[in-house]
């Protein structure tokens, strides 16, 4: 029998904020264990919750950039469980008034596009985190805690079980974190832990609208993760389902060294949890005008970018897709094409060389001006240098932001050309390879290629090739 694999995935965003959802305590990473705490994160008896405006300002920036339908009135619940990371054993996030319904985000998959929907977007407090005495917990002898994450605002971002593979959920996670960043509401720092996702996967008959028994798969640290331990636990299924077994609904760990899930335990569900109404919060209730602002103070997001840079530069989908991507690189790539219009040969430049010499040399794009790179290009296309030194030059803006202009003055960089320049060097080259010269005179035309090559080599790439080129024939021709 043929499966269908279904997947629905739940995304957990810190969102970028000074300090946590319901008190004053600092958000900043890296921090001493367990000192970014107060009474009210650690749930104290007697401290009381008090709502972060900014928290709420950058939750309804993310759920309208995925096209959600943000409430303008929604309600907190205690989540009710045990857990050493969980100090209050309670969790305070929304059940069945969330912040925002609905929602979906328009993906390409083999250059066909997907909608993917979602389901909710909610605001809750972040956990603590436990810090294992071996590589995971799997293995560990002790678990430490530390409670400076708690109390963090986060946003949970559920989708609808629409997605199909590992490799899709990856390419979704892809575009999500993009629109996110692009929202301003969070880092996405997956190795901070600001941003995570955990799965819901389960197996169907192919054709059947009826959903199978899904697991839970937790531990994915990176979306190459996401892809390996989705696609292992469909397999997984696969065979249980085949054997003729049943597929319970429980926990899996993935294992990123063995590459494998592993079951934790069963699956609670929305009923474990025991939810009622925070008694310490009243219910959000936001202005149609808040929301409004908020809506008209988002940037371009990445789908219309994408397609804009299509449009107004004429790139092709991958250039469009990395400058949408890379945000930074796309808008020192506009800010170029501002200032020099041959579109074509700077979306190569900055993709090509620029991207090679920043990697290279650990710098960020936001060091390098865009003017000095275009000055570049335009003393390239002039024939003031050749590639060669363009490359050399680039190579040195980026690292010290040194004009091309200076350097070519100051290193004695520019092209050499005319025959007071070119002359002396094309005798010497002349008079030191008398083989290649009776060869041309034969009609082999690749000794010519061979004696510009040479008088190219004497000038360090500097001379201009056509030049030399009939220089060589003019002087050759008069022996």
């Amino acid at each position: 029998m043929k499966y269908e694999v279904v997947i629905g995935l739940e995304i957990h965003l810190e969102l970028q904020t000074s300090s946590k959802l319901f008190c004053g305590c600092s958000t900043i990473f890296g921090r001493e264990p367990n000192s970014n705490c107060c009474p009210i994160c650690l749930g104290l008896p007697g401290s009381l919750p008090v709502f972060n405006r900014r928290a709420i300002e950058l939750a309804v920036a993310a759920a309208l950039a995925l096209n959600s339908d943000v409430q303008e009135k929604s309600r907190f619940d205690r989540k009710n469980y045990f857990y050493p990371d969980l100090p209050k054993a309670y969790q305070i996030s929304q059940y069945d008034q969330p912040l925002a319904r609905g929602g979906y985000l328009q993906i390409e998959v083999d250059c066909a596009s997907r909608i993917i929907n979602l389901e909710r977007v909610h605001l809750e407090e972040e956990a603590g985190k436990l810090i294992h005495s071996s590589e995971s917990i799997m293995g560990s002898d002790y678990s430490l805690v530390d409670y400076n994450r708690a109390g963090i605002p986060l946003l949970e971002i559920v989708t609808a079980p629409d997605i199909t593979s590992g490799r899709e959920a990856r390419l979704f996670l892809d575009d999500l974190r993009s629109v996110l960043l692009y929202s301003g509401a969070s880092d996405c720092k997956m190795e901070e832990g600001s941003l995570r996702c955990d799965a819901n996967i389960s197996l169907r008959p192919a054709g059947s609208d009826e959903l199978g028994t899904r697991a839970e798969v937790k531990n994915m640290n990176s979306f190459r993760a996401v892809e390996l331990a989705l696609n292992y636990e469909a397999g997984r299924q696969e065979e249980i389902l085949a054997a003729g077994g049943t597929v319970i609904q429980e926990t899996c760990h993935w294992d990123e060294e063995r590459k494998k899930t592993i079951p934790l335990r069963s699956k609670e569900g929305s009923s474990d949890y025991r939810y009622f109404p925070e008694p310490d919060l009243l219910p959000l209730v936001l202005e149609s005008t808040f929301i409004e602002e908020i809506s008209a103070a988002l940037p371009e997001l990445p789908p219309a970018r994408r397609k804009r840079l299509k449009e107004q530069y004429g790139l092709d989908a991958s250039e469009a897709a990395l400058f949408t991507f890379n945000r930074s690189l796309g808008d020192f790539f506009e800010a170029a094409a501002a200032r020099y219009n041959q579109y074509a040969n700077l979306a190569k430049w900055v993709q090509g060389d620029l991207l090679y010499y920043l990697r290279e040399s650990g710098k960020n794009v936001e060091e390098v001006e865009p003017q000095k790179f275009v000055d570049l290009l335009t003393l390239l296309d002039k024939g003031d240098i050749n590639r060669p030194v363009a490359k050399e030059l680039l190579s040195e803006i980026v690292l010290s932001g040194t004009s091309p202009q200076k350097m070519i003055r100051d290193k004695g960089l520019g092209r050499i050309s005319g025959d007071e320049q070119l002359l002396p060097i094309v005798e010497k080259v002349i008079a030191e390879n008398p083989d290649a010269i009776e060869n041309y005179r034969q009609g082999k035309e690749k000794a010519m290629a061979f004696l510009v090559g040479r008088v190219m080599a004497l000038t360090g790439g500097r001379a201009d090739p056509g030049e030399a080129n009939k220089l060589l024939k003019e002087k050759i021709s008069r022996k």
